[in-house]
């Protein structure tokens, strides 16, 4: 598929002139078109609801778009129920999906009303310690072990994860729970990141569905809901095909049916936790190229860095560019794009073909919309970069400021210190 940036050269000019580079900005109009289409791809099962992954996008102005087509929030930390209480976010449309967890953690989560998605076996006595009796709706996150695979080819190793409960464990799990009044089940996995084939859902929906069959009859656990969790993932390199979000709910719906409405269960809800698929298309990273370094490579060096978008230093990952203004023009010239860290991985691409590039050009970085900004951090002393939304109308609107240096010495009690610096 083709790489188009939603934002152009001109646009961006105009924006800079309030804005500097570097930002990530996001198109309200893509998120929307997405959250939509998502809602549509399950709506045959009355209870579905997406759970938005905040870990991939915390930011409060994207979320309540997502909000408006009925999505609730996937948390993992305090700070992340925190900031679903402070926008009005009931528990019920709050999932606490997180593991090794503190008990202060449980505790705010329960006083919410969020659903608990328990880790691992050991956390139901540590959680009835933390809140005394235990809520009457929890969930389960499953490890099944081994590698997952789709038509012989190895998508990931659940059995190297850190994560849930072994078959074993779950079926004991669920009876524990049961013993101590829990009267309403969720079962959840997680078993590929970042898949790109139509087949995923499915597959794991099959793998989860088989289960729930198995814990209604031998624990007589009732199965209020199963969450596929993530792993539907997108194209980051152009020669990717695209998922097809109509096609995955079908193959879930056949699964459906063909498993959980013969055994009685036609009444159990379909959750999803989305973050990548649901806002990284829509995220663009736009840098300024401020140097050029021509020594046993040719380099570009830009006012962003690693601080601003992390998976290509950390993962290796890759980021599709475009140069802004020169979409047409031929890419005959290789680059490394890198950002001013001290660290030789603080590279967006390396040995990338793309037109012949100026001091000054603007370049977007594609894909950045989930954890690209969520992943931020203040190494070398860099301050992590302002978001803004661009708006269906064409307006821009400012939904996070950069930080400032102040922001940097906030913690530190030589705060005074920095207010006598001369800046």
């Amino acid at each position: 598929m083709e790489k188009k940036a939603f934002v152009t050269k001109g646009q961006i000019e105009e924006i800079v002139k309030d804005y500097p580079t570097p930002f990530h900005i996001y198109d309200e109009k893509g998120i929307r078109e997405n959250a939509k289409a998502l809602k549509e791809a399950f709506a045959w099962n009355p209870g579905y609801k997406e759970f938005f992954a905040v870990k991939a996008t915390p930011n409060p102005r994207l979320i309540g778009i997502l909000r408006e087509y009925g999505c609730g929030t996937d948390c993992s930390s305090l700070t992340e129920l925190m900031l679903s209480k402070a926008m009005g976010i009931p528990g019920t449309d709050v999932m606490f999906s997180s593991n090794d967890t503190p008990m202060e953690e449980y505790v705010y989560a329960a006083k919410m009303g969020a659903t608990i998605n328990l880790d691992d076996i050991t956390h139901i006595d540590f959680l009835e310690k933390a809140i005394g009796s235990l809520p009457k709706t929890m969930s389960c996150r499953y490890n099944p072990g081994g590698y997952f695979s789709i038509s012989n080819h190895i998508m990931d190793n659940p059995g190297d994860a850190k994560y849930g409960f072994t078959t074993e464990q779950l079926f004991e799990g669920f009876r524990i729970l049961k013993s101590k009044g829990v009267e309403h089940f969720g079962l959840h996995a997680f078993l590929a990141s970042n898949t790109v084939t139509n087949d995923y859902y499915p597959m794991l929906a099959k793998t989860l569905f088989e289960v729930a069959v198995r814990l209604k009859e031998e624990t007589g656990a009732h199965i209020s809901f199963i969450n596929l969790s993530g792993g539907v993932g997108i194209p980051y390199r152009p020669d990717q095909e695209p998922n097809d979000i109509q096609k995955i709910g079908e193959g879930v719906r056949k699964v459906y049916e063909e498993v959980l409405v013969p055994a009685g269960m036609g009444d159990v809800a379909i959750y999803t936790e989305l973050g990548r698929y649901m806002l990284a298309p829509y995220g663009h990273l736009v840098t300024k190229v401020i140097h050029e370094k021509h020594t046993y490579k040719e380099y570009l060096g830009v006012d962003a860095c690693a601080v601003n978008l992390m998976r290509p230093a950390m993962y290796g990952a890759y980021h599709h560019i475009t140069v802004l203004g020169k979409e047409d023009a031929p890419c005959d010239h290789k680059y490394d794009v890198t950002g001013s860290l001290c660290e030789n991985n603080d590279k967006f691409a390396i040995d990338r073909m793309l037109p012949k590039v100026e001091v000054g050009d603007y370049i977007v970085i594609h894909d950045t919309g989930a954890h690209g900004h969520s992943m931020g951090y203040n190494y070398n002393g860099k301050l992590r970069s302002a978001e803004l939304l661009l708006k269906e109308d064409g307006g821009v609107e400012l939904i996070r400021r950069a930080e400032t240096p102040a922001d940097y010495f906030a913690t530190l009690d030589c705060l005074d210190v920095y207010h006598n610096l001369d800046l």
